[in-house]
């Protein structure tokens, strides 16, 4: 077997940084379903080292799908703001590295570079980091966001209520609203994905959902994912939501298959400021996930990885209250195994915060991944230990209405006793009033729906 290296040159044009980073991306189904990733482990790490000594500047004169072909694009060079990219520009993608891993580097030194990165850019760097480089970079960065409550403070871990049922039936949500709460879990948002996508539908889920939470005075806020338009006519007609949803893609044909852009985006950005019954102000709650450009062939020859990225450059825009990466949903076409969906899931939570954005993760996977529910809390464990903001949370961790494995409502005491964290300021207090949880931990009336009766 021959020894010898493979040699890479750096990236000069939109082309080669397109094939560098895809060759230096970890590896992942997705990219080679795709014909782009590294055929050998010693061409991934020659692709890394051209990569590593690849300036700032060049990877944002070359965006990997063309400005004048992509909305996304546009969007995200727009949003940077010029003073504070000259003073980092010259710095090469492995210097980028050493400044966020540095023990000297702070939440605040991070947030002064953060508006001068493209998406581009946060991909390059972490194709460059280790898991625990990853974890450790994450832990540094503090983003809150509120909506009703407050998610992201130090100190606290945050989890979505996802009470699904296979008929949209308003007895079962509920009934399974009141588990979810009674073992202390919906600080994040009680989020309801509906199996109808219309108006009607929609409207009874979050009129439901409001009341319930209006009668207990839960500090927390409701939102149905039905599709933008939906929720927008629904909310349009008066319907009570505290959010509105979409699911995002990272190129301007990926959410053509999503169908939205940007101009609706925009749109029920403004609506959602006018008319959502929330405080805020942020208003607006996006999910991702790698590989779905691809899977809709809307990947222009980028890896998932890339485009994943600048999901989140495209989230920013909105300035959103939760956004959350369904890492393993997507099936093992495009992560193969836990390995894969555990590299991810932290790569992902890394750069949305790296973006200033709120993220949290949907830690899961589908029955015919290589992967299991000890992966799943692997994940839990990891990202916990990182600072992600949140995690969605099913009952025994089994939805059985999209049929997939994720984090169950009980896991979550397990992870605050585990990092000694809490929920939410205002929803842990409200807590301890209902005599579920008491010095920071649940007591033995955890799992007792009747409380809510």
């Amino acid at each position: 077997m021959s020894t010898r290296s493979i040699a890479i040159e750096q990236p000069a044009d939109s082309e080669s940084l397109r094939t560098v980073l895809a060759k230096a991306n970890e590896e992942k189904t997705g990219d080679e379903l795709a014909g782009i990733a590294a055929e050998s482990d010693r061409e991934r790490v020659a692709a890394k080292r051209a990569l590593a000594g690849t300036t700032l500047e060049t990877v944002r004169e070359n965006p990997v799908v063309p400005y004048e072909d992509d909305e996304v694009t546009r969007a995200i060079q727009e949003a940077v703001r010029e003073p504070v990219y000259e003073r980092i520009k010259d710095w090469t993608v492995s210097d980028l590295r050493e400044f966020l891993v540095d023990s000297e580097t702070k939440d605040r030194e991070i947030r002064a570079i953060r508006s001068g990165l493209t998406s581009e850019m946060i991909a390059a760097v972490t194709k460059l980091m280790s898991n625990l480089d990853l974890a450790l970079a994450t832990s540094k960065m503090t983003v809150t966001a509120r909506c009703n409550t407050t998610v992201g403070h130090t100190g606290t871990l945050s989890f979505r209520l996802q009470p699904n049922d296979p008929s949209d039936d308003i007895e079962n949500i509920l009934d399974s609203t009141r588990e979810g709460l009674s073992y202390g879990v919906g600080d994040a948002v009680i989020g309801i994905n509906p199996v109808n996508d219309d108006v009607t539908s929609t409207t009874r889920i979050l009129e439901a959902t409001h009341e319930f939470i209006e009668e207990w005075e839960i500090p927390t806020q409701n939102c149905c994912l039905a599709h933008v338009t939906t929720q927008m006519d629904a909310v349009r007609e008066g319907a009570p939501a505290d959010l509105v949803f979409q699911s995002l893609a990272g190129t301007e044909r990926g959410n053509e298959e999503f169908g939205v852009d940007i101009e609706l985006l925009d749109e029920a950005y403004e609506l959602a400021r006018r008319r959502c019954v929330s405080t805020g102000p942020n208003v607006m709650y996006f999910e991702t996930g790698q590989g779905s450009e691809l899977s809709g062939d809307a990947h222009y020859d980028v890896d998932q990885l890339t485009l994943e990225a600048r999901c989140y450059g495209l989230a920013a825009r909105y300035d959103p209250f939760l956004v959350n990466t369904v890492v393993g949903f997507i099936g093992p076409e495009y992560l193969y195994d836990g390995k894969q969906i555990i590299r991810a899931g932290l790569e992902d939570v890394f750069m949305g915060k790296l973006h200033g954005i709120p993220m949290g993760i949907d830690a899961c996977y589908t029955n015919h991944s290589q992967a299991d529910q000890n992966d799943i809390e692997n994940l839990l464990v990891l990202l916990a230990a990182a600072g992600a903001n949140f995690f969605i949370t099913v009952p025994m961790g089994d939805d059985v209405m999209l049929n997939y494995q994720s984090a169950s409502y009980h896991d979550a005491a397990a992870l605050w006793e585990l990092f000694d964290l809490d929920p939410a300021p205002a929803f842990d207090d409200w807590l301890e009033a209902q005599g579920i949880r008491e010095n920071g931990k649940l007591t033995d009336r955890a799992g007792e729906m009747g409380i809510f009766r």
